[in-house]
């Protein structure tokens, strides 16, 4: 497994913000990567994903949001896409959409209350995964792969603390990436969202963990029991064979 890091980040060209989820809780490494936007991968890119160990990538954006492939993906990578917003359901997002809080955990745990039939659907999407690392992203790697993220976290055993440093981990690459395509990046409002609530990123973040129980969840949003602890499974190495 060619592990190109810098920290707990993989350096795969064309990607801002990837990182492998092993050593975080039980989860192994290899098995879980969280990115952004991998359709922007070089062929560079690709090679170095693939030689990290995965071959399924699971796509979390909307259909709108998928741009062509920047190089070729190769055939080894089975690709599925499991759109995490529903932005149908207008009674959710009409209050979160375009906010400040929607660039911050504020809105992780009312999403997962409002959606766990979505989340439940990438949890499936992970669980029946052929052999081989999984890497799941959405377009910043941040706040819909950071609720997937948090969920896999906890079902393999991270502390809150954990998941709430990892997820801390995507505002330096989030702000170089909107540095690298000459835009304007929203910080300044997402901290004056944060210090109006009387908290910060991490403690939000932390909160939620805390508050999630991500077996119960996953099997109260129709996952049977075999599906649920063979994605625990997975992630702790359990009964998995390399890709």
């Amino acid at each position: 497994m060619n592990m190109a890091r810098v920290g707990r980040f993989l350096e795969w060209d064309g990607c801002f913000n990837a990182r492998d989820l092993g050593g975080l809780g039980e989860v192994v490494p290899g098995a879980a990567v969280r990115a952004d936007q991998l359709d922007r991968l070089t062929g560079r890119g690709w090679t170095t994903l693939v030689a990290h160990g995965v071959r399924t990538v699971v796509d979390l954006r909307d259909d709108e949001e998928v741009e062509v492939d920047r190089a070729p993906r190769p055939d080894v990578l089975t690709t599925v896409r499991t759109p995490l917003d529903g932005l149908e359901h207008r009674d959710f997002w009409d209050e979160w959409w375009g906010t400040p809080g929607f660039a911050t955990p504020a809105y992780f745990q009312p999403f997962l209350e409002r959606f766990p039939d979505r989340v439940a659907a990438v949890a499936r999407a992970i669980a029946d995964a052929p052999p081989g690392g999984v890497a799941f992203h959405c377009g910043l790697g941040r706040d819909r792969t950071g609720i997937i993220a948090l969920v896999l976290l906890r079902l393999a055993g991270a502390s809150p603390r954990e998941i709430a440093t990892d997820h801390g981990l995507s505002e330096s690459r989030v702000r170089d990436r909107y540095a690298a395509q000459g835009r304007p990046y929203d910080g300044a409002e997402i901290e004056t969202y944060v210090a109006g609530l009387g908290t910060t990123v991490h403690a939000l973040a932390r909160r939620t963990a805390e508050g999630l129980d991500a077996r119960t969840h996953l099997l109260d949003a129709g996952l049977d029991a075999d599906t649920v602890d063979g994605l625990a499974g997975r992630l702790r190495g359990v009964g998995t064979v390399p890709g």
